[in-house]
């Protein structure tokens, strides 16, 4: 591979990992920001952060629990380690899901309980 190729091929890769990071950042954000919210007395404002987290986890059902932004990353370079397409540190890369699906779901149960005080 000449060098040419190479520098455009890890500038590419640099370029995924930090879309990729950036935009984990946004529905990491969302998912820590939804019992925050509810606590605040912002309902409604947890439920639609609720709903743009939820069409992430579409998006991950519907590539089969991978983020597409993998796939490109996966383009660029033969590393495979969990943190291979994104700036996260490796643990973090390789129990994302586990923690932040663990605080979504949590935020979920909060915040649908605090509605229905708020209904009943």
């Amino acid at each position: 591979m000449d060098m040419a190729h190479k520098e455009s091929t890890s500038d590419a890769l640099r370029t995924v990992k930090i879309i990729h990071t950036l935009v984990w950042a946004l529905f990491a954000g969302c998912i820590v920001a939804i019992p925050i919210e509810t606590w605040r007395g912002n309902v409604n404002r947890s439920l639609v952060l609720i709903a743009v987290v939820s069409v992430e986890v579409c998006v991950l059902l519907v590539n089969r629990l991978r983020c597409p932004l993998t796939g490109i990353a996966a383009r660029y370079t033969q590393d495979r380690s969990d943190n291979f397409d994104i700036y996260l540190p490796l643990w973090l890369a390789r129990y994302n899901k586990h923690i932040f699906g663990a605080l979504f779901a949590g935020g979920i149960l909060y915040t649908a309980i605090v509605w229905r005080g708020l209904r009943g």
